[in-house]
């Protein structure tokens, strides 16, 4: 993969990279702002404002108008926000790249804020939180997060809660949005059938008067401040919905790519260990999964599975089973080396779409300043040793440090706990 970087001289980062061989081009425009900037009576504003830039803007009063502008030439557009960041983007037709950043750069620079439209997207997110809460295998992650960073910002649900969600005014989101929308905070990332000038033209254009601010305190999180515990929400459900979650390592480390392979080891696919012991071999869950998340100066390992209600304490001891042995016991080479497989395949196959590469370019760029190739970082991944691996399960895989969270109809979550943990 080629891709080129510019600058502007208000700080905007551009980086592109061309595919021939395609006929779409995705435009992506991240902001460094998240739900981890909020105060605890903003909470959620971040995610509420995301919603709101598609509310109508100057030009395009209403919403409708937006929508229709991209989906009229074929393209498709969505948003997103996390903890750090969030982002926009718009695939068009490689022919219809001025529009893309037409459409973003008037909801991003010119939304209306219009006060019908902004009660009925509030009740909109209202309604959001009540179908996560709902929503049993959804809703334990959130709780999973509030059990391991109680008290900070990472502990929050990033779409807030319905109380401040009720409480965020107009003013309060106008004031964000120009507090945090500033040109030294935006990354505009864009790949398929384009050329680097070309974007640099049209970022110029819609984005090039944008002015810089002042950088925003992310509240810091470190791995001390990670404070354990468990949340127990009881409700009569026919599955008890369990979350295992462990402070780990932030993308800024540089051993995130052994980290990336202890992961993939322990519950990527169908043959990950997980997956194999819990679901094939005990036959205790239909889904099993983990994940990491990984932020600037911190991050957490998280593995999910929903079990018969009986069942869920010995559910538990197996995932536990399975941290341990990471720990005692290096990978074997076979087993290692097809998992690497697994990841190596998997970024190829991903790269094959310009959203997926726009993505690949800008997330990096927006995070480390600078973009590692398919190939550096496939270079990394075969570099990861067995010893590594086991050095860093023994590093994190602590069970004073993990946190639970489990929903289910229980009364006493300490012999969960300690099936967890093994107290």
């Amino acid at each position: 993969m080629e891709y080129e970087k510019t600058q502007l001289a208000n700080g905007i980062r551009i980086v592109t990279s061309r595919m021939p061989h395609v006929r779409s081009a995705t435009v992506i425009i991240y902001v460094r702002v998240g739900s981890r900037y909020e105060s605890d009576c903003l909470a959620g504003i971040s995610h509420f404002l995301e919603h709101m830039l598609f509310k109508g803007t100057e030009r395009r009063p209403d919403p409708v108008l937006i929508s229709e502008a991209i989906e009229g030439v074929g393209g498709i557009m969505n948003a997103s926000t996390g903890r750090e960041s969030t982002d926009y983007w718009v695939k068009v037709p490689s022919a219809h790249l001025g529009l893309a950043f037409d459409v973003l750069a008037d909801m991003l620079r010119h939304p209306l804020f219009d006060p019908v439209e902004l009660e009925k997207e509030r009740h909109v997110i209202v309604e959001e939180i009540h179908g996560i809460r709902d929503t049993p295998d959804d809703y334990v992650h959130d709780l999973v997060d509030q059990a391991l960073w109680n008290g900070h910002p990472l502990g929050r649900p990033i779409i807030g809660t319905e109380e401040t969600v009720e409480a965020i005014t107009r003013d309060e989101l106008i004031a964000y949005l120009r507090e945090h929308y500033r040109a030294d905070r935006l990354v505009i990332a864009a790949a398929g059938d384009l050329l680097h000038e070309q974007v640099v033209e049209l970022v110029e254009q819609y984005f090039g008067d944008l002015e810089p601010g002042p950088p925003g305190d992310p509240h810091p999180a470190r791995l001390d401040d990670a404070r354990p515990s468990v949340q127990l929400l009881g409700r009569p459900t026919e599955q008890a919905h369990l979350c295992l979650a462990w402070p780990a390592l932030p993308y800024t480390d540089e051993r995130r790519f052994v980290q990336g392979m202890l992961d993939a080891v322990l519950s990527s696919g169908m043959s990950s260990r997980l997956f194999k012991e819990i679901r094939e071999r005990q036959g205790l869950a239909y889904e099993v999964y983990g994940y990491l998340r990984e932020y600037a100066d911190v991050g957490q390992g998280v593995v999910y599975t929903g079990t018969d209600v009986e069942r869920a304490e010995r559910a538990l001891r197996a995932v536990r089973n399975e941290l341990e042995k990471l720990v005692r016991e290096p990978v074997p080479t076979e087993e290692l080396e097809r998992m690497k497989e697994l990841r190596v395949g998997r970024i190829v196959m991903g790269l094959e779409d310009s959203r997926a590469v726009a993505s690949w370019i800008g997330g990096q760029e927006l995070v480390f300043g600078e973009v590692l190739t398919p190939e550096e970082v496939i270079a990394r991944i075969r570099a990861v040793t067995s010893e590594e691996i086991q050095a860093l399960a023994q590093e994190l895989f602590h069970p004073d440090r993990f946190a639970l969270a489990v929903i289910g109809p229980f009364e006493d979550p300490e012999p969960l706990l300690t099936a967890a943990r093994g107290d």
